[in-house]
C-alpha cells in the first residue's frame, strides 16, 4: 500500500482552457416490473450504465475513454450529447457566440453555472436543444448501419443542412456538401454525391459519416468506436485523416475505444472506464506506460503480442471471474470481486467490499480509483467532509 504525502480527490475544476466537463454524470436505466413485483411493490430496479462519472476535456484534447463492452462508455458519450437524458450531475459546456445568439433569437436564456459562461448542458429542456447540435456531433460506430440505405450520399448530407436551415438555394447546399466530401477526401466529389451507401466500401461509408458530423461545423465530436468495425489496412487511414481535420479545424474529441493499440495512437488524454466508473485517469502515455489499477494492468496484459520473440512469454493477466451485473453493482469497489490484488492485500479487504473508493491523484495528473493508493482511514475522512 502506497503512502501519498497529501490527498487531492479528484473534482473537474473549469479553466480558461476547459471546452468541456461531467461532474458525477449518472444515467440509469430502469427496469420493467412484472405484474408481480407491482403488486408486491417491490423497490423499482436501474440498470446503473453510468455511475458517478466525472472528467474535464480541454480545448484540442482527443480525450480517450476505453473499457470493456458494455462499460458505460458509450452511453457516457451519448448522454454528453443529451442523445440520452442524464439522471443526475452536471454536463458543463462552453458555447460559442453562434449558440448563445441562436437561443437568444428564441428566447431561450441557458443556465450559465461558473464564471467562464459554462452552461449546464443537462438542464437544458429538449425543446431547446436543437441550436446544440451545430457545436457538438457524433461519429457513428457502425459505417453500414449508421447511414440511410434508401438516400444518396448528397441527401445524407444535406438533410442537416435543411433541418438547421444552412444554405437557402440548393446550389449553396451543393457546395457545402461538395467541400465536406473534399474534407474527407472523397474526390472528386461528384463522383460520391450521387452513390447510395452499398455502393461505397466500409473506409468511404465512414468517411461520409465523418462528412456528416462536421458538416455543420461543429467544435466537438464524440467518436464512438469510429474504427472498430473496418479492415485493419483502412483503419490507421480513417485515424490519420480525423487527426488532419482536428488540426485544421480546430476541433476536439471525445474517442470511444475498447482498443489500447488504438488509443495509445489517437488520444492525449485517457480515462479507463469499469462498471459504469472511472477507475483511472490521465495522460495516455503515462497510464499504457505505468499503469496502477488492476483494472488497467489486465487491459494492458491482454493486449496481443506482435513481437514473435515476445509473443511464447507468459502473460500474466491479474483478474477473474466475469463482469458483474450492471443491475446489483457490488457494494466497495465494484472491481473487488475480480480483483487478484484484493486476495494479496487482506489488510484493506475491508474497505474494498464496503466503501467505494474516490478518485485520487498518485503523482501529477494521474488519478485512480483503488485502495492500494494512499491511508484509507485518511481519504474517508476527507471525503466525508
Amino acid at each position: 500500500m502506497a503512502e501519498t504525502a497529501s490527498i487531492n480527490v479528484y473534482r473537474p475544476v473549469p479553466d480558461d482552457k476547459t471546452v468541456l466537463f461531467v461532474d458525477n454524470l449518472r444515467t440509469w436505466f430502469p427496469i420493467r416490473r412484472s405484474f408481480t413485483e407491482v403488486i408486491r411493490r417491490a423497490p423499482r430496479r436501474y440498470v446503473h450504465a453510468v455511475d458517478g462519472v466525472s472528467f474535464k476535456v480541454e480545448e484540442g484534447d482527443v480525450f480517450g475513454l476505453a473499457g470493456e463492452s458494455g462499460c458505460g462508455k458509450t452511453t457516457t458519450g451519448k448522454t454528453i450529447l443529451r442523445l440520452v437524458d442524464p439522471t443526475s450531475g452536471v454536463i458543463g459546456y462552453r458555447p460559442r457566440k453562434r449558440l448563445l445568439d441562436e437561443w437568444k433569437e428564441i428566447g431561450y436564456e441557458p443556465p450559465v453555472i461558473d464564471k467562464y459562461g459554462d452552461i449546464d448542458i443537462a438542464r437544458v429542456p429538449s425543446k431547446f436543444l436543437k441550436p446544440l447540435r451545430k457545436e457538438m456531433q457524433i461519429i457513428f460506430q457502425d459505417p453500414y448501419g449508421s447511414l440511410n440505405p434508401r438516400a444518396t450520399i448528397y441527401k445524407i448530407l444535406e438533410e442537416p443542412l435543411i433541418i438547421h436551415r444552412v444554405g437557402v438555394t440548393k446550389d449553396e447546399r451543393v457546395d457545402i456538401v461538395a467541400r465536406a466530401l473534399e474534407e474527407v477526401k472523397l474526390t472528386p466529389p461528384e463522383d460520391f454525391m450521387y452513390r447510395y451507401p452499398h455502393m461505397l466500401s466500409g473506409g468511404q461509408r465512414q468517411r461520409v459519416g465523418i462528412a456528416r458530423a462536421l458538416i455543420l461545423q461543429p467544435r466537438f465530436i464524440v467518436a464512438d468506436e469510429p474504427v472498430s468495425m473496418l479492415d485493419v489496412s483502412i483503419r490507421a487511414e480513417i485515424l490519420e485523416l480525423m487527426m488532419d481535420l482536428k488540426k485544421k479545424l480546430n476541433l476536439t474529441y471525445i474517442f470511444i475505444t475498447h482498443d489500447l493499440a488504438v488509443a495509445r495512437y489517437i488520444t492525449n488524454k485517457l480515462a479507463i472506464m469499469y462498471l459504469g466508473k472511472i477507475v483511472e485517469m490521465g495522460e495516455t502515455r503515462r497510464i499504457l506506460e505505468n499503469p496502477m489499477h488492476p483494472y488497467t494492468k489486465a487491459l494492458i496484459e491482454a493486449i496481443p503480442e506482435p513481437d514473435p520473440k515476445n509473443r511464447e512469454r507468459i502473460r500474466n493477466v491479474p483478474i477473474k471471474g466475469e463482469v458483474p451485473s450492471a443491475i446489483n453493482i457490488p457494494p466497495g469497489c465494484r472491481f473487488h470481486p475480480r480483483c487478484v490484488s484484493y486476495d494479496q492485500h487482506p489488510e484493506l479487504q475491508r474497505y474494498c467490499r464496503t466503501v467505494e473508493p474516490s478518485l485520487i491523484e498518485i503523482e501529477k495528473n494521474h488519478w485512480v480509483s483503488c485502495w492500494l493508493y494512499g491511508n484509507p482511514e485518511e481519504i474517508i475522512k476527507m471525503i466525508r467532509k
